[in-house]
């Protein structure tokens, strides 16, 4: 019996939440493993939770930015439970875990390193403190190692899976772009939060270029956040042409009518966005650095190029829509690339194994 202690801060809507919940059912029917959850907060997105029979902790966090209340109950807890590791998914919940590791001596699995960010914190309580209290680092990509720079015999690599159910029922193309109103030949779509470490501004100027030479082809841009000042890079002329569509709970339906799938970034782990146009079988252009490396294969599913780099990109979107055999080979590549490395079934075995290493 492996016993394994989960602990992240919630289960709201995004990437590693959802992991986590794939996880945790795969391993719900197997009999060698008893697990509980530990939450910071009472966000559940994810409700099929409830029906997993799982022991569910809620340990909310007072609005301080460190309340020390929770490493105590978070140790009773451990001390209760008694697993063979702590599982923690985050910086924070990683470093609340630490007494326990240390008086309990639980081995503690750090899956913090979710990006591959271009400066690392040096605060005591960032990663570079966790990771000395850590048994296993695990990162969702080599970028991820590389930038963080955790000591190597500790590190290993599990990429994000993708579960193909997800796209098995998807609605008609033709109805979505009736729904959306889209009228042009051609749709290329960016799904990315409206922050900092997005960089919808490159895209934007690589569409206006585009959209200079020829008026077929409707951008999107599907996401959260405040896109007020993304708006006001729009020339009104081609404001019928580049659709802000918001968060969209539905967001494969609207990848799947797309030509091309674009990501504009200022650095990136493994985006999830891309791994869903890829399984839709779309070839990918990305400006930016970090783990796109390691979904793009050059010239057989897409092209990477450097942050900023509009003309490029509006090059190659350009160069792909009046090759419809070239988008074709690259979108049946990009599937590939999906199936055979970044599939749900890899990502879950690969976890198992590694708590299997830690059977008593």
């Amino acid at each position: 019996m492996i016993k394994i202690l989960f602990f992240i801060e919630r289960l709201g809507p995004g990437g590693k939440e959802r992991r986590l919940i794939e996880l945790i059912k795969r391993l719900s029917n197997n009999r060698n493993f008893e697990m509980q959850i530990v939450l910071t907060q009472k966000e559940i997105h994810y409700t099929e939770i409830f029906d997993l029979n799982i022991k569910i902790h809620f340990l909310i966090r007072k609005k301080i930015k460190k309340d020390p209340r929770i490493f105590f109950k978070f140790y009773e807890i451990s001390k209760k439970f008694n697993p063979n590791v702590i599982h923690a998914w985050g910086n924070m919940v990683a470093f609340y875990a630490i007494p326990s590791v240390v008086f309990l001596k639980i081995p503690l699995l750090n899956n913090q390193i979710t990006d591959a960010p271009l400066k690392i914190s040096n605060s005591f309580f960032g990663p570079r403190t966790i990771f000395k209290f850590s048994d296993k680092i695990i990162a969702n990509s080599l970028a991820g190692i590389k930038a963080y720079n955790p000591p190597k015999e500790k590190c290993r690599v599990i990429y994000n899976g993708f579960d193909f159910n997800r796209i098995a029922e998807l609605k008609d193309r033709e109805v979505i772009r009736r729904e959306f109103g889209i009228k042009t030949k051609f749709v290329v779509g960016m799904v990315a939060t409206f922050y900092e470490k997005k960089d919808y501004a490159t895209y934007l100027k690589a569409a206006s270029l585009v959209l200079s030479q020829r008026n077929d082809i409707t951008f999107l841009c599907i996401g959260d956040g405040d896109d007020g000042i993304y708006k006001e890079m729009v020339e009104t002329s081609n404001r019928g042409n580049i659709l802000f569509l918001g968060k969209q709970n539905n967001v494969e339906n609207l990848m799947n009518i797309c030509d091309i799938g674009v990501l504009c970034t200022i650095t990136e782990g493994i985006s999830n966005s891309l791994l869903e146009f890829m399984s839709l079988k779309k070839p990918i252009l990305v400006t930016g650095s970090g783990g796109c490396s390691e979904l793009i294969e050059t010239e057989k599913n897409g092209y990477l190029m450097t942050r900023g780099s509009y003309e490029e990109l509006a090059n190659k979107m350009i160069f792909l829509l009046n090759n419809d055999s070239i988008m074709k080979e690259f979108g049946e590549e990009s599937r590939l690339i999906v199936e055979t490395k970044f599939s749900i079934e890899k990502m879950l075995s690969e976890y198992e194994n590694l708590y299997n290493e830690y059977s008593s």
